[in-house]
Formats: structure tokens, sequence, C-alpha cells
């Protein structure tokens, strides 16, 4: 009989790269607690990074030995920040448990990582044994599969694995490498990662593996997985509380906020920018949002004029595909998308985010009305993940909603044209050559003139603005 060493029985659990590139996030809370009993796939902390607000899933079985950070504390990614147990109450007694603290006066000693032990895409894999054993006959031990963090809406994905029994030394298996977003991905979409074909280096499973893994016949190429687009400054993050008598409050610049400056930065200085402007009687597309409220087709999805000027503006890109591209300043190449990812900038707790709708330009109104409204409550609640900020095309911004005319938004990187909606007021119109009360709307687009001429930002305006002032054009011209 054999016993795992006191260096064995403890696994490391490191923060993984939740977002495809990032560097560090910050962790929010922790929902458990040193001695707690954690399970594969339990989620146990939640953690901000520049994109999003994303929970975390242990990989493993046991009890919690130590957290190696308290809440508030902003870690890099490939740091330790939990270590379990693994087999409780096995050899000689472990050390008391630690909670992180800002001063401990006798922090626990950690446990020395043994010879080895290898990192994978999230924590490390499976100690090697100093020493070999005969298999024993039978089945063969099982081994702890990777890690399946969270994904879309804030869901996680759990792979069915065995803990490494405590008697015997674990042989590690062959498991699916895969970053989170695309182990939440093939969740999604029902796949089973064990089944995709990796195409990344050191056989990580791509985004673009699940895709095609998912249809017969391959699907357009997905976005380049660039920073998460990410709208004007608008929203401005929960301060502190001030100090009484205090004339200042700093807040520290990270998370979202941080994502948020460095991206406007660079959009405002890389791209040159044109806004646009047109004022138009949209009428005639509230009585459209009116009725089709009362559609039976429409049951169940909210409906409202940002599903019709998003509709609009699909239509628009339909008419004028060279909008939706890409400048490659690398390669000096303008990249045509032969699909929309449509962004819609969405106001949160914590700043402003644009997650996208993906492929957009396939959708029907019903459809599209479903992705919206499951698009908006899922940011308003902070759930939205990082690979549903990632590949947008072109991006709508309501601004109308703060009861604010238009405004001159920033592109977001990697895009070419966004569009901004002011508030639907009641205003005198002349109609049919008399003036009348009529509901009018100031939109305005601005786009990188780098690839979009002056004619073409004209034309794509000019085209939404007439789908809106006579919805039936959406038919006409679709």
């Amino acid at each position: 009989m054999t016993t795992m060493t006191e260096t064995a029985r403890f696994r490391e659990f490191k923060m993984p790269d939740v977002g495809e590139g990032l560097t560090e996030a910050e962790i929010l809370k922790w929902y458990v607690q040193p001695g707690d009993t954690v399970t594969d796939g339990q989620v146990v902390c939640e953690v901000e990074t520049a994109k999003a607000a994303v929970e975390l899933p242990i990989p493993f079985d046991g009890v919690v030995h130590e957290l190696r950070f308290p809440e508030g504390t902003t870690v890099d990614v490939g740091q330790v920040i939990i270590a379990v147990d693994v087999v409780p109450g096995g050899g000689e007694a472990a050390a008391e448990p630690v909670v992180p603290a800002a001063a401990e006066p006798e922090p626990a000693a950690e446990p020395e990582a043994p010879k080895g032990r290898q990192p994978v895409l999230v924590g490390y894999g499976v100690a090697e044994s100093s020493t070999k054993r005969r298999a024993r006959k039978g089945t063969e031990p099982p081994a702890a599969a990777a890690a399946a963090i969270q994904g879309e809406l804030n869901g996680h994905t759990t792979v069915a694995a065995d803990v490494p029994a405590p008697a015997t030394t674990v042989v590690p298996e062959s498991h699916p490498l895969a970053k989170p977003p695309v182990r939440k991905l093939a969740k999604d979409l029902g796949i089973d990662l064990a089944t995709v074909t990796p195409t990344g280096p050191g056989g990580i499973i791509t985004r673009e593996d699940v895709h095609a893994a998912a249809a017969p016949v391959p699907a357009p190429a997905s976005a380049p997985t660039a920073p998460a687009a990410v709208a004007e400054a608008v929203a401005v993050p929960v301060a502190a509380a001030p100090v009484p008598g205090a004339r200042e409050t700093r807040i520290p610049v990270k998370g979202v906020r941080k994502a948020i400056a460095q991206a406007m930065v660079g959009s405002a200085f890389t791209a040159p920018h044109v806004t646009e402007f047109v004022t138009v009687d949209v009428t005639r597309m509230m009585k459209l949002v009116a009725e089709l409220k009362e559609d039976k087709d429409m049951a169940g999805v909210r409906v409202n004029p940002l599903l019709i000027i998003a509709k609009a503006l699909l239509v628009a890109i339909r008419r004028n595909p060279e909008v939706n591209a890409a400048w490659d300043e690398a390669n000096q190449e303008i990249v045509q998308k032969h699909y929309v990812n449509l962004g819609i900038a969405a106001a949160t707790p914590r700043g402003l985010i644009v997650p996208n709708i993906k492929d957009a330009h396939d959708k029907t109104l019903p459809q599209l009305a479903a992705a919206l409204g499951e698009l908006v409550t899922t940011a308003r609640e902070g759930k939205t993940s990082p690979a549903a900020m990632a590949g947008g095309t072109v991006t709508i911004t309501n601004v109308g909603v703060f009861g604010v005319d238009t405004g001159t938004p920033i592109l977001n990187p990697g895009e070419s044209a966004i569009l901004a909606v002011g508030a639907i007021k009641l205003q005198p119109w002349v109609h049919k050559g008399k003036v009348k009360p009529r509901q009018v709307t100031t939109l305005a687009l601005s786009f990188d003139h780098r690839l979009v001429d002056g004619e073409l930002g004209s034309r794509v305006l000019a085209d939404v603005a007439a789908i809106l002032e006579q919805p039936k054009r959406l038919i006409t011209w679709a």
C-alpha cells in the first residue's frame, strides 16, 4: 500500500487567461473558505478582467487548504490563487488552512511543487511519481480532466473526471486543451471537446475548431480574437464613498474602465474619424413598432425602436457591404467582412461594454429581437463573457435613452463604423406641405476615413434614415 507525500496531497489552481490574451484579473469575491469541500466544476470565485466579470470553477475535488489572495487583489495570469488538499486526511496532518489577509503574523508555509509537475491551460498537471510501480490489474486509473471555465452568460462547463485515487500514483491521460471561452462555446453548441480535432499550437482547441465540429460545412471565418470592443466612455464607475470633508476622491483605473480608456485612446489616435448627421421623421417606424408588439409572431420577445434601427442598419450594410470592413495596419490590407457581428453599447455598473450579436445578418426579425433582449439583459446583470464582446464588426450606441439628441461616437477598435441614435421626440415637422407634430430623431454615423470615403459613409447613413422614415423599405430593399 502506498500513500501520497505531503506535497503531492496539494494541488494548486492558477489564475487562468479567461479573456484570451489578458494579463491580469481582480478577485472580486471568494465563494469558498479554507476547510470547505469543493468538487470538480464548482465555482470558487468571481474575478473581473479588462473585459468582464467571470466565475472560475475548480478543476478537481478536495478540501480548500489556502486562499492565496484576499478579495480586491489584482492577480497576474499564471499566479496560484488557491491550494486544495486532494487527499484530505491522508498521510500526516496538514498545516492549518490559511485565509489571505493584508498582514499575517505567521503565514502557513506553501507546499513545494514536486518535480516534473508541468503547467497546463488551467492550474497544474498531475505530479509525476518518483518510483515506478506495476499497473494494477483491471480498470486503468482515472485521470483528472482539465478545468472547464466560465463562458457565455456566466455559465460554466463541467467535464466528467475522476479524482486520483489516494493509494496510487495517477498516470495522466490525454484530455482536450482549450481556453475558457472556447470551452463555453463548445458547451453552448453541444460539442464534446474530446471529439474535436485541435489545430492550435501545442494541440490547443480553437474557436474555429469548435465551429468546424458543430457544422457539416465550415462556417464563415470567425472574427479574429481582438480586444473586446468598447464604445465611447459614457458610464462612470461607481466611486468609493468619499471621506467626510475630503475635497477629492481617487479611483484606481483597472478592469473595464482601464480597457475602455486604452481602447478609446488607441482608436481616437489611430483611425481618422469622420462623423455625419441626419435628422429623420420616424413616425411610421414608431407605428410599426406598435403594430409588431401586437403581432403573434413577435410574442415573447421585446419589440422597441432599437430593433427596427438594428434591422435598418443591417439592410444598409447589405446594400453597401464595403462599410463592413477593418483596416489591417500590419499587412497593409483592408479586410472585408462577409458577416455582421452587430455590437450594442450597454451601460453596466462596471462601465460601458459592447457585446455583439454573432451573424446578425442571417437572423430574422423575431430572432434578432430575441438576441437583442438576451444581450441587453445579460449585460445589465454583469454576466457578459469576454467571448460575447470579441469579434464585432459594426456597432450601435443608443444615447437617446439618456435624453441626448446625438453625439460623435468613437469607433470600437477593429471596426470601421458606429451608429449613434438620439432621443425620439415629438417635434414640428413639415409633412405633406403642412407643419405637423411628428416623431423625430437624429442619427450620427462615425466611420474610419482610411477605408470609408465620404460618399460610402453618406450612402449608409442615408439608407438607414430612409428605412426608418419608410419602414416598407425593409421589404423592398431586403
